[in-house]
């Protein structure tokens, strides 16, 4: 039998021949291995070797055993699993070993097809961990927050300290601020990472759809329910619940939903059994909440169950110097996923962006940098670009102000070529060549438009 691949293994035995025959052994199936006779050559060991697996026996003479050697090494070597072994051991002492953190438990005489079984099982399972922290890295990298404006760095210190918790967070904030981002920020740098975040949608959910969502149904629970499925709230156990847009739902399902998150069990729509459920409830919102409930339109005990810890996440015009780095970044996204050239801002076009007031929030600039890509032919992003893509920049038109595609073309065609001629310095030979087009054709489109050129050599009109 081999194990899944070659491994580090620490022995640590006073018996002589157990360490050399399991060593021997070991060595045969490919593993690295050294060997320690007590306590204190087997913890010096761990530090200069860092094995991934340590055989430990129980029994040993000197200063520690073996339950002491686990005790203290458990605390200074996180990452190595360790199994006992023992020629007196007892359903006791293998209790005490496994509560202390021992992997396993295995009594002499040695079989050495458990040994590599439980080798393999170790290292099946130390794979899928790494496989596990390094998604989540890369996940924590894509779902980063970006801006170091004042406010957001008050929202990332706020998000370090809440996210280990179990408390429940209330997020508050504009429609495209970036609350989603957030909830995600928080499940994903807690201890529940590693299991589900479910969003339930609260305001795209039908009045007769919202129960069954939520909480699942039973096979024959209404025409059509040919077989159980299960709900968000089940699905989402042991994890996260994202409740974006909470005061959408109807009081029928504040009620119910509050009910449930107060028992922490529930039954499927149709069903009779009681559920348990262990969820992190994280709820967002981008209205207030408490006129609503002085409007009878929302439960203020649900509120208060819900708001235990409250978050402000600031809308885009309250952190506006973090623009730049929010353009880089997206820029970045959309040149990828849609194998764009990379595109280049011009200083005024980034001033222009700092002086637009953003009611979408951060969602509305990545949306219009998206059409920016779209719609700009060039590698060059200037004032008239962000104006034909539909921005709204001092002295200009968006292109909202036509009343057909052909005008808002011709619009955009002059405001390009004009920024084209001027950054060549009216060579329209460089012109036609840097934007892809015949110079007959330039001229052509320089006279219809009526653009006035500095008449000179041969290169230029």
């Amino acid at each position: 039998m081999t194990s899944v691949r070659p491994a580090k293994i620490l022995i640590i035995d006073d018996e002589l021949p157990i360490r050399e025959v399991l060593s021997a052994t070991l060595k045969d199936e490919g593993h690295q291995v050294q060997t320690a006779h007590d306590a204190d050559s087997g913890i010096e060991a761990m530090r200069s070797f860092q094995p991934e697996v340590v055989f430990l026996d129980i029994w040993m003479p000197g200063s520690l055993d073996g339950i002491e050697v686990l005790t203290t090494a458990r605390k200074h070597f996180p990452n190595i699993e360790f199994v006992m072994i023992s020629g007196h051991g007892t359903i006791e002492t293998a209790v005490k070993a496994t509560k202390l953190g021992a992997w396993d438990f295995i009594e002499k005489p040695l079989s050495m097809d458990k040994i590599l079984i439980c080798i393999s099982n170790i290292l099946q399972y130390q794979q899928e961990r790494d496989e596990k922290e390094a998604l989540l890295s890369r996940l924590r990298r894509s779902i980063a927050l970006i801006g170091e404006a004042p406010k957001m760095i008050a929202l990332k210190q706020m998000i370090a300290r809440v996210a280990p918790t179990q408390s429940w967070v209330l997020l508050m904030g504009e429609n495209g601020s970036g609350k989603a981002l957030v909830a995600q920020n928080i499940h994903y740098m807690s201890t529940r990472a590693g299991r589900p975040f479910v969003e339930v949608a609260c305001g795209n959910l039908p009045e007769d759809l919202i129960e069954t969502d939520l909480f699942g149904y039973e096979k024959g629970a209404f025409p059509g329910a040919e077989k159980a499925q299960k709900g968000k709230l089940e699905l989402a156990s042991g994890g996260t619940l994202f409740l974006d847009e909470v005061a959408d739902l109807s009081l029928k399902a504040q009620e119910r939903l509050l009910r449930v998150l107060q028992e922490r069990r529930f039954q499927r729509v149709g069903g009779h059994e009681l559920i348990p459920i262990d969820v992190r409830v994280i709820a967002a919102t981008g209205e207030n909440l408490e006129q609503l409930i002085g409007q009878g339109k929302f439960r203020e005990d649900l509120y208060h169950r819900l708001n235990v810890v409250p978050f402000n996440v600031p809308a885009l015009r309250e952190h506006p110097e973090d623009i730049p780095a929010l353009v880089s970044h997206f820029s970045d996204g959309v040149a990828k996923d849609g194998r764009f050239p990379r595109k280049e801002f011009s200083p005024k076009a980034i001033e222009a962006m700092l002086e637009y007031g953003w009611p979408g929030n951060v969602l509305e600039l990545k949306n219009f940098l998206e059409r920016v890509y779209i719609l700009t032919p060039g590698e060059f992003v200037d004032v008239h670009d962000l104006r034909f893509a539909g921005l709204a920049v001092g002295g200009g038109s968006s292109n909202t102000d036509f009343n057909t595609f052909r005008e808002a073309r011709a619009a955009f065609e002059k405001d390009f070529l004009l920024a084209k001629i001027q950054e060549n310095n009216g060579n329209i030979s460089r012109t036609a060549e840097m934007i892809g087009l015949e110079r007959s054709y330039l001229h052509r489109k320089i006279k219809a438009f009526g653009i006035e050129t500095q008449k000179g050599n041969d290169d230029q009109v």
